[in-house]
């Protein structure tokens, strides 16, 4: 026993000897090496191999990278990964060890096409090298210029050797540049930004510059009526205060969810919290002082439904007009979901005829309704709908999809975008509108950061989406949910943030920027 335990205690020392003389892994000819392994339209797959060609065995290594806008990783296998978008980082798995001239490996799957860059492997270039050592901090960074839009930026360079400069707003990424000037684009008006920069080089990045605070100009200018940029708000998913929303990202409107049945025909919100008096009254109360308004929405996936509830069209356009009455309002939202009443032909006639009747007594209210799609356009029930209410003239405002949810989707920008050119055919047929009408009786209501089928529309991917519906001219923006409206990068899906990395409140500050 002794004597084994002696072997064991010398085997160990001369382990222990071996880790204190080892080269470090940076200052020795370890690569890691890029490929794609197939490519499509909308995106690829890719693999890194990792050879150690030193004469010491690694343990535990580190891959980092940086995607360009418009790329982002659905999914990846054999390394820990921490991001989906901007700079992304791979440690080892299983794979850590890797002895003197062997490989060890992982791969990813990415929507968009942007190739990696800026890559590094245990803080030194993937291609090989020494460490250079980081670079110095940048100094006197400061704004330059102000619009509406945009907020100009310029600094004083780093010494040491730079390879580029990453400008952050937080922790999130908003230029990757090599010169030491730059304009971040796409702002709300009047929205407020603090920024920093950080110099990067193969071993890392420096310190953060000073920080600088600018706010756009325009921040009096609101949408034409406000309610065309409405995103999701509701009481449960730790809802954050309308108010700080508003000041944060320019956003005036929200739609806040559910109106639903308190008991036969009776509207009440979440079918348990009366009309008047509760906390919903008060973050009606709220949205308005913050010079907004409020669209409630009536129906959603789960819960007890007006539709089935009340027996006749007359009957259900008296619940929707006791809302109507009861806040003044100026719109209304008909989320037409659940089974019971999307694919119900009786209940989802008299919702459209309900419509009708609301409409005729309201001429001035925005009526919208809005339903699930394929990434074709709207299904076999949702054409129904349209053709009901083209046929019987209920003279709706505002047809809006819900473009996710298809069962997966590479690219989610290419899918609303299809899924909406999809509505946009069916409202031509079913009307006999040309484009430009059909376009401005359109909606778009996503889901920001990942879906329940974790599909993931990404801050660069809503930015497109913005973009598309602004440039058609869509007479709606919306998506589910502020309340999600806030960064938990690592993938889940819950109630009160987006599964991703992101700043509080982006998608937000983007909607707030369309004016239909």
């Amino acid at each position: 026993m002794r004597l084994r335990i002696g072997v064991i205690a010398a085997a160990l020392a001369t382990a222990a000897a071996t880790v204190i003389i080892a080269t470090p892994a940076f200052a020795a000819p370890a690569t890691a090496s890029f490929v794609r392994t197939s490519s499509w339209g909308t995106g690829y797959e890719a693999k890194y191999t990792i050879t150690n060609g030193t004469t010491s065995t690694i343990n535990g290594w580190t891959v980092a990278f940086d995607l360009p806008s418009g790329t982002a990783i659905s999914s990846s296998w054999d390394a820990n990964r921490t991001g989906t978008t901007g700079r992304v980082t791979f440690t080892n798995s299983w794979n850590g060890t890797i002895p003197p001239g062997g490989t060890a490996s992982f791969g990813f799957v990415a929507s968009g096409n942007g190739d990696p860059a800026n890559c590094t492997f245990n803080g030194a270039s993937c291609a090989g090298g020494t460490n250079p050592g980081t670079p110095s901090a940048p100094t006197n960074l400061q704004v330059t210029a102000t619009t509406n839009t945009s907020l100009a930026l310029a600094w004083s360079g780093s010494s040491g050797t730079v390879t580029g400069y990453r400008v952050y707003e937080g922790t999130a990424v908003r230029a990757t540049l090599t010169g030491t000037t730059t304009t971040i684009s796409g702002l709300a008006a009047g929205s407020t930004h603090t920024y920093t920069v950080k110099a990067y080089n193969a071993q890392g990045e420096s310190a953060a510059s000073n920080s600088v605070t600018a706010t756009t100009t325009g921040g009096t200018t609101n949408p034409p009526s406000g309610w065309q940029a409405a995103p999701y708000l509701y009481q449960w998913g730790d809802q954050p205060n309308p108010q700080t929303v508003q000041a944060a990202t320019g956003i005036r409107w929200f739609t806040l969810a559910f109106v639903l049945s308190g008991g036969g025909c009776t509207p009440a919100w979440d079918g348990n919290r009366p009309l008047t008096g509760g906390i919903d009254q008060t973050v009606i109360n709220q949205v308005r002082a913050g010079g907004g308004d409020v669209i409630p929405s009536f129906g959603g996936w789960s819960g007890n439904k007006l539709g089935p509830n009340c027996s006749t069209p007359q009957a259900l356009a008296n619940a929707y007009q006791q809302v109507i009455n009861t806040y003044n309002l100026k719109a209304i939202d008909i989320d037409i979901e659940n089974t019971d009443e999307f694919e119900n032909d009786t209940v989802r006639n008299r919702i459209v005829d309900a419509l009708k009747i609301v409409k005729q007594n309201n001429p001035n209210l925005k009526t919208i309704i809005t339903f699930g799609t394929s990434t074709t356009g709207p299904g076999y029930y949702a054409q129904q709908l349209i053709t009901r209410a083209a046929q019987t003239g209920a003279n709706i405002d505002v047809f809006t999809i819900m473009p996710f949810d298809f069962g997966g989707g590479a690219n989610m920008y290419q899918s609303t975008v299809s899924a909406s050119e999809g509505l946009k055919n069916t409202l031509k047929s079913a009307f006999g509108w040309d484009d430009a009408t059909a376009y401005r009786h359109m909606g778009i209501s996503g889901m920001n950061g990942l879906s329940d089928q974790q599909e993931l529309t990404s801050v660069a991917y809503w930015q497109q989406i913005r973009d598309y519906a602004q440039t058609n001219h869509l007479a709606r923006l919306a998506f589910w949910s502020v309340n999600r409206d806030r960064p938990c990068p690592g993938g889940g899906v819950v109630s009160n943030c987006s599964g991703i990395a992101q700043n509080n409140w982006q998608f937000t500050q983007i909607t707030a920027s369309f004016t239909g």
